[in-house]
């Protein structure tokens, strides 16, 4: 094999661990970008019923019915999954109203999923 094509496919695989890295550099961020675009929707949405301490609606339905045996307050569940949450959010429950896609988006939707289920919301 000659010197020149053994650099080309030196060069090759170079770019393309590189383009790899990068890659899943990218795919890295993106959970991210959704987790800050969720608590984006959860402050605009949620927080108004589901915030700690009293007045806020969600929280003392919660509080009644777990009865203190699960948190009331949302983003101290660690129960939660995001399918339960997107479930939750299009159906609605209790007196929770169900919520359109022209008020949350899908996207917005998964986004409010994974910033509610993340470890460091709890």
């Amino acid at each position: 094999m000659s010197a020149r094509r053994i650099r080309g496919r030196t060069l090759a695989a170079w770019v393309g661990a590189l383009g790899a890295i990068a890659g899943s550099h990218a795919l890295a961020a993106e959970p991210a970008k959704d987790v800050a675009q969720g608590e984006q929707v959860y402050a605009r949405w949620c927080v108004h019923c589901h915030a700690a301490g009293r007045g806020n609606p969600g929280t003392e339905s919660l509080q009644v019915k777990y009865r203190g045996n699960v948190p009331a307050v949302l983003l101290e569940r660690t129960d939660l999954t995001p399918e339960a949450v997107k479930q939750f959010v299009r159906q609605g429950i209790l007196s929770m109203p169900p919520f359109r896609k022209t008020e949350i988006t899908d996207a917005e939707l998964a986004a409010l999923a994974a910033y509610m289920t993340k470890p460091a919301a709890r």
